[in-house]
C-alpha cells in the first residue's frame, strides 16, 4: 500500500519532461561529471550555461530521492568535485557570477564563443590552472582574473584587446602565455615578472617595440612575435639564456638581432622584414642553431662566418638578392636543406641549382681545395681577430683558404694582405670590385694552391704572361675591365674550365682559348668580337656553355652545328644593328642551315628583328626563347598573335 502511494506521488517521467523543457544536458551527463570530475559541453549551441552545471557540486542530486541502494554504483554522495569543464564551440555570449560555485575547476576551456565580458567572480577559481579564451569577441578583462595566482596556462588569442594590465605580472606561476591575434600596441613591463614562463606568443598585433623587462624571463624557451610593426630588437634579448625558438617574421627589421647569450637558440625565424646585411657578430654565437630562415628579405651576400653555424640543418634564403655563395656553405656537416628560389645567383650553372640541395653543395666544396698534405698548422695569433673587425679575413684564409680583399675601391692591394696568408693554403682569391689597373705580382706566391680567382669590376688592359705559371687555376673571372686580348701562354694553364671576359673590349675572339681544350665555359658578353671559327672551336670537345651576347657577329657560321659538345646553351647575338634592319631573306639565312647543327637544340636570341615572326622557316626551330628585356616590344607583341604563329608547328615559342 506504500509503495502505491509513493509510486502515485512520484512522476518516473516527470523529470525526463522536466530537463528536455528546462536543460539542454542530458541528466546522464550530469550525473556521470559527479564521478568523474570533467564535463565536456562543447559543440552543443549553448547560448547559456544551465543553471544546473554551476551547481552541480552544490544541489542534492535528484536521485538522493528516489535511490536508497547502497550499491557501490549508486554512492551518490561519494561524487566528485568538478576540476575539468569545456564549454568551447558554443554560443556563449557572457557567463554567469555563479561560475564562483565550481571553486575546484583546474581546466575551463571557453574558447571559440562569442564572450564579449568575463565576471568578477572568476576570481574565486583560486586553483584553475588553464584558462581557454581564445577566439571570443573580449575586449578587456576583469581584474579578478590576475588573482588566479596558480594559472600556468592563458591563452586569449583571437580577441579584439587593446591593452593588458600592469596586474599581469601577478600570474607568477604561468609557463605558457598566448596573446597573439589582438591589438596590443604594448606590452606592460611586468612581464619580467613571469620568470616560469616558457612560451610566449605576441604574434599579430601592432607592437613597436618589447620591453627591456622581457630579458629576465630566464625560462623562455619559445618566443613569438611575427606580423608586429617591429623595427628593432632590445640587446637585452640576447640574455635570454634559455631562448631555443625566435619567431620574428613579417616585421620592418634591418638587422639579425645580436644573440650572445643565445647558445640554446635553434630556430630563428626572420622572413618577410627588410633585412640588408648579415654580420658576423650576427652569427658568431649561434653554434646551436638548427634552422635559420632570412627568406623575403634584401639580403645581398652571405659572410663566410655562415660556417660557423657547424649544427645548422635547413637555411632559407627564398627571394633575396644574393648574388653568389661562399664556397664554405659547401662544408656545415649537417646541412639538409638550402633554398634559393628567386636569388640573381651568378657563376653557378643552373643545372646544378635545380638539382638539389646535395648537388648543390657538392658543387660548392669542390671549389674549396682541400689542403695538399693533409695537414693543419697552428694558426696565428691574428687568427683570433673577428672578420668583422679586421680589414683582412684571416678567418676565411684559414678556414675556407680563401683570399678576400673584394669591393675596397683599393688601386693596389696592399702587402699585409698577401702577409696575412703565411704558409696557408689559398685556393680562392677575390679581389673584385677595386681599381686595378694591373694584376698583382705577388699573386704568383700563391700558383700551388690557386684554383679561383676573381679579378672582375676592375680597370686590367693586359694580363701579365707571367699568369700562366698559375697552373691550378680551374675558374678565371675578368668580367667588366678594359682588356683587348690574352697572353698565348695562357696556353699552359691545362686544369682550366671555366673563364669569364663578359664587358671587355675584345674585338675578336681570344686565340688562346681555342688551345685550351679543356675548357667548358666561355663567357664573353658584351664585347665587340666580329666572329668566331668554328673549325677550331670544335676542337674544345668539353664546351658546353658559350655566352658571345651583345656583340658585333653578323652571322652564325653553319659550321657552328658541328660542336656536339654545345649540348646545353649557346647563347648568341646573331645581328648587328644594320641587320636587323634588312628584310627576312637575309636576317633568316642563318636558320636555313638549321639541319646541319648538331646537338645544339637551344638558342637565346638577343634583339631579334621584327619582320622574324612573319617567316615561314621559323618552324625549322625546335625551341625558341625570346628574352623580353631584349626583344623588341612590337615583336612581343607580334609574337602573342595566334596569326603570326600558325606556322610553327614544329617547335615551341616561349616569350
Amino acid at each position: 500500500m506504500s509503495r502505491f502511494k509513493r509510486g502515485a506521488h512520484v512522476d518516473s517521467r516527470a523529470g525526463f519532461r522536466q530537463e528536455k523543457e528546462d536543460c539542454p544536458v542530458p541528466y546522464g551527463l550530469l550525473k556521470a561529471a559527479r564521478k568523474s570530475g570533467q564535463l565536456n559541453l562543447s559543440g552543443r549551441g549553448l547560448t547559456e550555461v544551465p543553471q544546473s552545471v554551476w551547481r552541480l557540486n552544490t544541489d542534492t542530486p535528484q536521485e538522493a530521492q528516489q535511490n536508497l541502494s547502497f550499491g557501490a554504483a549508486d554512492r551518490w554522495w561519494e561524487q566528485t568535485d568538478l576540476t575539468k569543464l569545456l564549454l568551447s564551440s558554443n554560443k556563449l555570449q557572457s557567463l554567469s557570477e555563479d561560475v564562483k560555485l565550481l571553486p575546484c575547476l583546474l581546466v575551463l576551456d571557453l574558447h571559440d564563443n562569442q564572450l564579449i565580458s568575463l565576471p568578477d567572480s572568476i576570481r574565486d577559481l583560486e586553483q584553475l590552472q588553464k584558462l581557454i579564451l581564445s577566439k571570443n569577441k573580449l575586449t578587456e578583462l576583469p581584474s579578478g582574473l590576475w588573482r588566479l595566482t596558480n594559472l600556468r596556462c592563458l591563452h586569449l588569442q583571437q580577441n579584439l584587446i587593446k591593452q593588458i594590465p600592469q596586474d599581469l605580472g601577478q600570474l607568477v606561476n604561468s609557463d605558457d602565455l598566448d596573446l597573439s591575434d589582438n591589438h596590443l600596441m604594448d606590452i606592460p613591463e611586468s612581464l619580467a615578472n613571469l620568470k616560469n614562463l616558457v612560451k610566449l606568443n605576441l604574434f599579430c598585433n601592432k607592437l613597436k617595440s618589447l620591453p627591456p623587462a622581457i630579458s629576465e624571463m630566464k625560462n623562455l624557451r619559445m618566443l613569438d612575435c611575427s606580423r608586429n610593426q617591429l623595427e628593432s630588437i632590445p640587446p637585452v634579448l640576447a640574455q635570454m639564456e634559455s631562448l631555443e625558438q625566435l619567431y620574428l617574421r613579417h616585421n620592418k627589421l634591418h638587422f639579425l638581432p645580436k644573440l650572445p647569450c643565445c647558445k640554446t637558440l635553434k630556430e630563428l625565424h626572420c622572413g618577410n622584414n627588410q633585412i640588408e646585411i648579415l654580420e658576423a657578430d650576427h652569427l658568431k654565437h649561434l653554434s646551436a642553431l638548427s634552422l635559420l630562415e632570412l627568406r623575403d628579405n634584401k639580403v645581398k651576400s652571405l659572410p663566410e662566418e655562415i660556417t660557423l653555424l657547424q649544427g645548422l640543418e635547413r637555411l632559407d634564403l627564398t627571394n633575396n638578392d644574393i648574388g653568389s655563395l661562399p664556397c664554405g656553405l659547401g662544408t656545415l656537416p649537417k646541412l639538409k636543406s638550402l633554398s634559393l628560389e628567386g636569388n640573381p645567383l651568378r657563376g653557378i650553372r643552373r643545372d646544378v641549382l635545380t638539382k638539389g640541395t646535395g648537388e648543390l653543395l657538392k658543387y660548392l666544396r669542390s671549389r674549396v681545395q682541400e689542403q695538399p698534405d693533409g695537414g693543419s698548422k697552428e694558426e696565428p695569433k691574428t687568427a683570433m681577430t673577428l672578420p668583422s673587425q679586421a680589414k683582412i679575413n684571416v678567418h676565411a684564409i684559414k678556414t675556407l683558404k680563401t683570399l678576400d680583399y673584394s669591393e675596397k675601391q683599393e688601386a693596389s692591394i696592399p702587402d699585409e694582405v698577401f702577409d696575412a696568408v703565411d704558409d696557408s693554403p689559398v685556393a680562392n682569391v677575390n679581389f673584385s670590385k677595386n681599381q686595378l689597373m694591373a694584376v698583382p705580382s705577388r699573386i704568383l706566391e700563391l700558383k700551388d694552391t690557386l684554383a679561383d680567382i676573381n679579378l672582375g669590376f676592375n680597370k686590367l688592359t693586359s694580363i701579365p704572361v707571367d699568369f700562366s705559371m698559375l697552373k691550378q687555376l680551374v675558374h678565371i673571372d675578368l668580367r667588366n675591365n678594359l682588356l683587348t686580348s690574352l697572353p698565348m701562354e695562357l696556353e699552359g694553364l691545362t686544369k682550366l674550365r671555366s673563364v669569364i671576359l663578359s664587358f671587355n673590349r675584345f674585338k675578336s675572339f681570344p686565340e688562346v682559348l681555342y688551345r685550351i681544350s679543356y675548357l667548358e665555359t666561355i663567357l664573353i658578353s658584351n664585347n665587340q668580337v666580329g666572329g668566331i671559327d668554328p673549325v677550331q672551336m670544335k676542337t674544345l670537345n668539353n664546351l658546353s656553355t658559350l655566352d658571345l651576347s651583345n656583340n658585333d657577329i653578323m652571322q652564325v657560321p653553319p659550321e657552328l652545328g658541328n660542336c656536339t659538345s654545345l649540348s646545353r646553351r649557346a647563347i648568341l647575338r646573331p645581328y648587328s644593328q644594320e641587320v636587323m634592319d634588312t628584310e627576312t631573306g637575309e636576317s633568316l639565312e642563318w636558320v636555313s642551315e638549321r639541319k646541319k647543327w648538331g646537338r645544339l637544340q637551344e638558342l637565346v636570341l638577343h634583339h631579334l628583328p621584327h619582320c622574324l615572326f612573319r617567316d615561314s622557316r621559323l618552324s625549322l626551330l625546335s625551341t625558341l626563347m625570346l628574352r623580353c628585356s631584349y626583344a623588341p616590344s612590337a615583336a612581343v607583341a607580334m609574337a602573342t598573335s595566334p596569326t603570326d604563329l600558325h606556322k610553327t608547328t614544329e617547335g615551341d615559342l616561349f616569350v
